[in-house]
């Protein structure tokens, strides 16, 4: 089984790839690959390794050798399920690698900001505590998290480890239903009710036709004027223009963005030119502690064993 990793530089430079040269014969690694050097590259391969190379059904049927695709991510709108099956070629997904590591980045950011660590880290570093009155510099308020209302739109592996952190805190925990649902399933909040009463709202639902620009300048108006809202999972969630709108018009406090539509940005991306004091944006980092971008790995690994043992692991192509 020969494999080859279109755009291992997705990881860090200190990840392993032992387990998976552990399953197969020879294993080649891209940093990364462009669409006119997919066949090329790939044509000797039965297993195709893709984090967000695009395989497009036109490249798929010059692949005659392939076998398996193993999508190193748990999105795959950037493979062609059907194609790939009519050709019958298996295709694979990973999950629940990354709930830690996301949670943490969350509840970082709602610390931050709540807790105002970097404000107060900056009264010492600008010597202001040195030149206070008193034992203390209180600078910008203090806010508990407890009581605070979090709104999870998306409960998966991630949400729910959101969620867990954010109880721990003493928050209170309003979990989505899907917009526009007719019916509220047990443990769900109307899609409206946590937009309109979250004190927070966290963003963990896959990027689909139906939910593209789910967070708009509709919705926007509908929050608190003190709300936060954080996008770990798909910029194309959240519509930049409206939500930059929003932020210089305080309709909302401030938002934290992991993700934007196009992956890596324009230069020229309105948002990153914005200048906000109430706008973080980070690149797509949420995911990637070590640990969750071994355990990734690793996992890739067994679906190529499962694979190779016929058992159905991971497949998206059933």
């Amino acid at each position: 089984m020969k494999a080859v990793f279109l755009d291992c530089s997705t990881f860090s430079s200190h990840i392993s790839f032992t387990a998976i040269e552990q399953q197969v014969s020879n294993l080649t690694c891209y940093d990364i690959t462009n669409s006119e050097q997919v066949v090329e590259r790939s044509k000797n391969a039965s297993v195709l390794i893709t984090n967000k190379v695009v395989l497009t059904a036109e490249l798929l049927t010059q692949l005659p050798a392939l076998k398996l695709i193993c999508i190193a991510a748990t999105g795959y709108n950037n493979v062609d399920i059907e194609a790939a099956k009519k050709l019958g070629i298996a295709v694979t997904n990973v999950s629940g690698y990354a709930g830690s590591s996301v949670a943490q980045y969350i509840m970082a950011q709602i610390l931050d900001y709540y807790q105002q660590t970097s404000h107060h880290n900056a009264n010492t570093t600008q010597g202001h505590w040195q030149k206070s009155d008193t034992f203390c510099y209180h600078g910008n308020a203090i806010t508990e998290l407890a009581g605070k209302t979090l709104g999870v739109i998306g409960h998966g592996n991630l949400g729910q480890a959101v969620t867990q952190l954010a109880e721990a805190f003493g928050m209170k925990i309003l979990i989505s239903e899907r917009i526009n649902s007719p019916k509220i399933r047990q443990g769900r909040v109307a899609f409206e009710e946590v937009i309109s009463q979250s004190d927070i709202i966290s963003l963990h639902c896959p990027q689909t036709t139906d939910n593209e620009n789910l967070i708009n300048s509709d919705i926007l108006a509908r929050m608190k004027p003190t709300a936060m809202l954080i996008n770990t999972a798909r910029g194309a969630l959240v519509n930049s223009i409206d939500l930059l709108t929003a932020l210089k018009n305080q309709q909302i406090a401030y938002a934290v963005l992991d993700v934007l539509e196009q992956e890596p940005p324009p230069a020229n991306h309105p948002l990153l030119n914005a200048k906000l004091a109430n706008l973080k944006i980070t690149a797509h980092i949420a995911w990637a502690s070590s640990e969750a971008q071994q355990r990734l790995i690793n996992l890739l690994s067994k679906n190529i064993r499962a694979f190779e043992n016929n058992e159905a692991l991971n497949r998206l192509d059933l």
